[in-house]
């Protein structure tokens, strides 16, 4: 499958360039905000962490044998990129223990900045955001061009696709994903049942996101739209007075689309039948989310995004730095501004 198949069109037509993103983990640095307030003490060692080409499940394993501890004692708030330079957080149990000695966990690929105890695990999707720098080397493009295109992103958001990654290499989580819903079954492993159910979702939601991309209508809030703020999971039906609530003018406020699951979508209108329309076209992976008891969420449409600037630190380096909420995706802004391709590769373009 295709990026486009994947994720849908662009939003402000088509790229102005090409770059390269990930020559290097430093060109992928992601830090994550956790609006937390440590207490200082408690049975669990809270452990902020740098890891460069290490994922966070194999930092998880590392921590613990480090810490002689069983793996389901340690907490992350959320999966990081195994090719990129990230920072974040870890809980550790250790109930009626002192802080053990960690530095075997410690390499080139993972160092421990600083530890805290704190009185409860961390959660998964506790972390409110994720700071990004990204470096987009061997840049080539208009300059010009990019600036307004940033200068509009910064005003009016991008559409809030789940990023190809999310899908696997060709698209291949959705090929699975498919297989099993066509069975009527489930994977036994737990990780590969979440993972491919968590594809199903996205794959869908961003269908109907693709639509209403295409059909201008992402950023606007239509009668039987479902509303939610920006960092809320709580949505409300929007009528006649909400759709021209002046919070949506200012990227608070945004319409939503479907995380499918049990229940039938409680939008509206034609926002509904084009949400129906849709499930439509993928029945089978919309029964099978149902069957395996899934609850039937909302995703914002539309991607503030926070703190955007930019500069050129060499001539052929675009350099980004913004802030995006849990659960977005840093290549789906890369992806209105340049085609990316693969390193060392600076004649064909890559899907990403």
């Amino acid at each position: 499958m295709n990026e486009l198949q994947l994720l849908g069109p662009r939003a402000y037509g088509e790229p102005l360039g090409s770059a390269v993103l990930k020559a290097i983990a430093e060109d992928f640095q992601v830090d994550e905000v956790l609006d937390i307030p440590l207490s200082g003490d408690g049975e669990h060692l809270w452990i902020w962490v740098e890891k460069r080409g290490l994922n966070t499940e194999e930092a998880a394993r590392r921590i613990a044998k480090a810490a002689g501890v069983s793996l389901r004692t340690v907490s992350y708030a959320g999966l990081k990129d195994r090719q990129a330079l990230t920072r974040q957080w870890f809980s550790v149990q250790l109930p009626g223990k002192a802080d053990p000695d960690l530095s075997a966990a410690e390499n080139d690929t993972l160092r421990i900045l600083k530890t805290s105890r704190h009185k409860r695990k961390l959660q998964r999707g506790a972390h409110s955001a994720n700071g990004f720098t990204l470096r987009l080397t061997q840049f080539a493009g208009d300059k010009a061009a990019i600036e307004a295109r940033l200068q509009l992103i910064a005003k009016q958001g991008i559409p809030n696709y789940f990023g190809a990654q999310r899908f696997g290499h060709d698209g291949g989580n959705v090929v699975d994903a498919r297989a099993w819903a066509a069975r009527k079954a489930l994977p036994e492993q737990r990780n590969v049942r979440s993972r491919l159910l968590s594809t199903a979702r996205s794959f869908l939601f961003n269908q109907v996101l693709a639509a209403r991309v295409a059909d201008g209508t992402w950023q606007q809030a239509r009668v039987g739209d479902l509303l939610a703020f920006t960092d809320s999971r709580s949505f409300f039906a929007a009528g006649e007075a909400e759709c021209s609530d002046p919070r949506l003018a200012i990227l608070d406020l945004h319409p939503t689309g479907p995380q499918w699951g049990e229940g039938d979508s409680p939008a509206m209108g034609a926002v509904h039948e084009l949400e129906q329309a849709i499930a439509a076209r993928e029945v089978e992976l919309r029964d099978w989310l149902v069957n395996a008891g899934m609850s039937h969420e909302r995703r914002i449409l539309r991607l503030p995004i926070a703190g955007l600037t930019w500069h050129y630190p060499s001539p052929d380096i675009l350099q980004l730095e913004f802030v995006l909420p849990a659960g977005c995706f840093a290549t789906v802004l890369v992806r209105e501004l340049v085609d990316l391709v693969p390193v060392g590769q600076t004649d064909s373009p890559c899907v990403f």
